[in-house]
Order: C-alpha cells, then sequence, then structure tokens
C-alpha cells in the first residue's frame, strides 16, 4: 500500500512540476496594451477600467418557487432520516431485550 501511495504522490509531483496542467493566472487571457508614442519615448498604457457586465435579473416569483421546492425536499430528507433513525433506535432496543432474555 505505501508503494501505491508513493507512486500517486510522484505521478500528481511530476505533472504539477511538468507544468501538463496550466496555472490559472497563465490560462486567464491579459488585457491589451495600448502604445502611445510621445516624443522619442514609448508609453504602455494598459486599460484598467473594466466594468463588469450587469448580472441575471431574478423574478421574485420564481426564486420563491425555488426556495419552497427546497424546503420541501428538505422535509422529505429529514422525514427520512427521523424513520431510520427509529428503525436503528427499536432494532437495538429489541436485539438488547432479546440477549438479556436469553441469559
Amino acid at each position: 500500500m505505501a508503494k501505491v501511495r508513493g507512486l500517486l504522490l510522484a505521478g500528481v509531483l511530476g505533472v504539477l512540476l511538468t507544468g501538463v496542467l496550466p496555472a490559472s493566472a497563465e490560462a486567464a487571457p491579459s488585457a491589451p496594451a495600448a502604445v502611445v508614442l510621445v516624443g522619442e519615448t514609448a508609453i504602455t498604457q494598459v486599460n484598467g477600467v473594466h466594468q463588469a457586465p450587469p448580472g441575471p435579473v431574478l423574478d421574485p416569483s420564481q426564486t420563491d418557487k425555488a426556495n419552497s421546492e427546497k424546503t420541501k425536499k428538505n422535509l422529505i430528507a429529514g422525514g427520512i432520516a427521523a424513520v431510520l433513525l427509529a428503525i436503528v433506535f427499536f432494532g437495538r432496543r429489541a436485539r438488547i431485550k432479546k440477549r438479556k432474555a436469553q441469559g
């Protein structure tokens, strides 16, 4: 088992060190730079003003519907969990009573 872990660790480190997977900073596109000539010197300007696109418009009726569906799913899951807990509790209780009755 230790050999498998060692090989897995070596493989992961090899992939990370060889750069097969692109880093998030390298994958991001860079902003275009504008070159302005002033006399004999060139000044590079980077557009620093980027306005984020507006977010989605949320409809309150759809939001309420989604919230009610989520609440319903949570109640169903909670009910199932309570039933399973009751089965375990009463099953153990019956097993203990049976064990005590036997001796």
